[in-house]
């Protein structure tokens, strides 16, 4: 991937301590959107996801901590089960570019499905 080509990555993490939990998260909501507890999207380049990976890794405790950088396949599919936390349409904005975090079918060629209640 070139620098400079913007993609999306699903950001992931498992912190032992509480007081490191709460430095990584208020780090990562500097570059990034929270979609859950400890999950985050990020829309950036290859560049600047270097250096959000250099700012987590100096925060962690490398034998304690876990954090995943996933990238995101264009296009996109996304399956919700139950309550959907973010209001329709949410983007994650980075300069002119963008993703929906609740997207709709027709949002970057990617196809969503929602289940409320998928047992009955």
């Amino acid at each position: 991937m070139a620098l400079n080509q913007i993609r999306s990555w699903i950001i992931a993490y498992d912190i032992a301590s509480p007081r490191r939990l709460r430095r990584v998260h208020r780090s990562l909501r500097e570059h990034a959107v929270p979609v859950q507890y400890s999950v985050f999207a990020a829309r950036c380049s290859a560049a600047k996801l270097g250096s959000i990976r250099m700012c987590v890794a100096k925060l962690i405790a490398k034998r304690e901590d876990d954090v995943r950088f996933y990238p995101v396949p264009q296009p996109a599919c996304l399956f919700v089960y139950g309550k959907k936390a973010l209001p329709e349409g949410l983007q994650l904005l980075d300069g002119d570019a963008s993703i929906p975090l609740v997207p709709s079918p027709s949002d970057f060629g990617i196809t969503c499905h929602f289940d409320a209640h998928p047992n009955e």
